[in-house]
């Protein structure tokens, strides 16, 4: 005899907020296509509860200079395209990144200090080089983020750039940049709800609208407080839909910095022979981190290995039509 089973359901007030990244030429900008993340109306991949109208994107990060801190099998997997920001970009958008991420150096491979022009010549050249949206990252010290970030803002107008990251003591400068040149920012917070919350306040207290931040609540890497984080992010998701205005922002997360500088996968000789080949293990720690966090709420995640980027992808578009 068959049996109907009905499925409980929750019925949220809120949602999350829709946030398009990137400019075509019809607004302004020289986008190939936009990217709009957000709009949930229901904890992730949950379809019977409340409608998820965007996949979760992602990123791939690149760097203005070949990486000194970056795995050897990093390194390997792009190949020569390291050592060219535009080549880089168009290799990222080749193997399936929905976004770029431009990471700024604190210094020139020579040892010199990054300035405001070659921040500025690296933006132009990677928006020449690639039609996606582009989300570009200081090097996270204050002074050198201002001037880095001011620079890129002015040469990215239009183009609505995600520039990053603002941090409770270093926003105003590239808040204020941003909405100079039509821009979205990046809300970057300890894996706290309250303090993601406040930032975000904070940052729209000085004019800019709430549909212009993305927040960004950290997190760590499988088995390194992946725990925390992820409960953080779900406590936020769960405002958001409960009706917290600001907590509505959608999620951006750094997967595979986090989860490229943690031993297992940073470290190919002279461990346990149960730990199994190194790259598979580190591509896995990339991508149980990265799929673990899409399923915290992140619509954004920044990754490294082209490989991980396919298996996440994968991931996201069976549970988008499950």
């Amino acid at each position: 005899m068959a049996v109907t089973v009905e499925i409980p359901k929750e019925k949220y007030t809120g949602a999350v907020r829709e946030i398009t990244l990137g400019a075509t030429p019809e607004q302004g900008g020289t986008r190939a296509k936009t990217i709009t993340i957000g709009g949930a109306k229901a904890l992730p991949f949950l379809h019977f509860d409340g409608v998820i109208p965007h996949p979760p994107a992602l990123a791939i990060e690149i760097q203005d200079r070949v990486p000194s801190d970056w795995s050897p099998l990093l390194l390997q997997a792009w190949g020569e395209v390291v050592g060219d920001p535009a080549l880089w970009a168009k290799a990222a958008e080749a193997r399936g990144a929905d976004l770029i991420l431009l990471k700024l150096n604190t210094t020139h491979a020579d040892g010199s200090m990054n300035n405001a022009e070659n921040a500025r010549r690296v933006t132009r050249t990677v928006l020449n080089a690639s039609g996606l949206p582009l989300l570009v990252f200081g090097p996270g010290q204050a002074e050198l983020d201002n001037e880095l970030l001011v620079a890129v803002a002015e040469e990215a107008k239009g183009e609505r750039i995600v520039l990053g990251v603002c941090e409770d003591k270093n926003y105003r400068t590239i808040v204020a940049a941003a909405m100079a040149n039509d821009h979205l920012v990046d809300s970057r917070t300890p894996m706290d709800v309250n303090l993601s919350k406040q930032l975000v306040i904070l940052i729209h207290d000085m004019g800019m609208p709430l549909d212009r931040i993305i927040m960004d609540p950290s997190t760590g890497a499988l088995g390194y407080g992946i725990e925390y984080g992820y409960s953080v992010m779900e406590r936020l998701r769960l405002a958001a839909l409960q009706g917290d205005t600001m907590t509505q922002s959608p999620m951006l997360v750094t997967a595979g910095e986090e989860a490229w500088r943690v031993k297992e996968a940073k470290v190919g000789e002279g461990v346990p022979e149960t730990w199994g080949d190194w790259q598979e293990r580190a591509i896995l720690w990339e991508t149980l981190t990265a799929s673990s966090l899409v399923e915290s709420g992140a619509d954004v995640i920044v990754l490294r290995h082209p490989e991980t980027v396919a298996r996440v992808k994968r991931m996201i578009a069976n549970l988008m039509t499950s």
